[in-house]
């Protein structure tokens, strides 16, 4: 199964570029239709994290894929599932 997968580490004090970048792989996923996006934020401070929830959450962005899922196993990690 293909995935995309987008690592903050190297952007995680660039807001702006965050939410781009964000909106960049779910627009790639949708138009790919890549069933699985991993996401990490990493574990930190949690604030990272936060901010990908919150861009997961808008109701034009949740309208675009099936359900999200942190990994139980590193909680730094999310997963994003699309049903096509």
């Amino acid at each position: 199964m293909a995935k995309l997968k987008l690592d903050l580490h190297d952007i995680f004090n660039k807001g702006g570029k965050i939410e781009n970048e964000l909106k960049r792989i779910i627009d790639e996923a949708v138009k790919k239709r890549i069933k699985l996006v991993e996401i990490i934020p990493g574990k930190g401070s949690g604030a990272l994290m936060k901010k990908v929830k919150r861009f997961l959450d808008q109701k034009h962005i949740r309208a675009l894929y099936h359900r999200i899922e942190v990994d139980v196993k590193n909680h730094g990690r999310v997963f994003v599932h699309f049903r096509f």
